[in-house]
């Protein structure tokens, strides 16, 4: 399946385009995975990074109180990690903790997968990607790709005292280590 995705991806002249129809028709089916552990090993073994981006993205779209109309970048990605909640529909089991441990897990999935769709060129046809590669191009990046240290330390002091509201008790070491990960 993963292989097949993959392809999908990129027969397309345009592999931005089939990368956002394939994510929209996939979509809903992620919403009724029931496990996390199923949820993760779905998108872990994606071989499309532009496919797991845009699947990640409408996840946290999904889960913003607030969508935005950003075009995924770090200040994107930044945006999730203020106003995401952890608000998927089969995770009522799970302890509280739990569901922003898996929400960070994904929001460093995406920022890996983000990594190398521009490092890679992934958002060109193919064969324009050979040509980039080629002449050693260097990545594309979007003005919401400019973000200071700055930023990325008041994201996670917000992060973190919208947390502390939630849990009100100290962060398990699973949290703390993601958050680290990330930063």
């Amino acid at each position: 399946l993963q292989r097949m995705l993959s392809i999908a991806v990129e027969v397309d002249r345009s592999p931005n385009c089939s990368s956002c129809k394939i994510a929209d028709a996939i979509f809903p089916f992620i919403l009724n995975i029931p496990l996390r552990s199923q949820r993760e090993a779905f998108l872990n073994t994606m071989e499309s990074h532009l496919l797991r981006c845009k699947l990640l993205e409408l996840l946290f779209q999904h889960s913003c109180d607030v969508p935005t109309t950003l075009p995924l970048s770090l200040d994107k990605i930044l945006y999730f990690l203020s106003h995401s909640t952890v608000l998927l529909q089969h995770q009522d089991e799970t302890a509280t903790w739990q569901r922003w441990d898996e929400m960070l897990q994904y929001l460093s999935l995406l920022l890996m997968s983000y990594q190398n769709v521009i490092l890679e060129h992934l958002r060109s046809s193919l064969h324009d990607r050979m040509d980039l590669i080629i002449q050693k191009a260097k990545p594309k990046l979007q003005d919401s790709d400019d973000i200071s240290h700055l930023d990325i330390q008041l994201r996670i002091e917000d992060f973190i005292s919208r947390m502390q509201q939630v849990l009100g008790q100290p962060f398990p070491w699973q949290i703390m280590e993601k958050l680290c990960m990330l930063r």
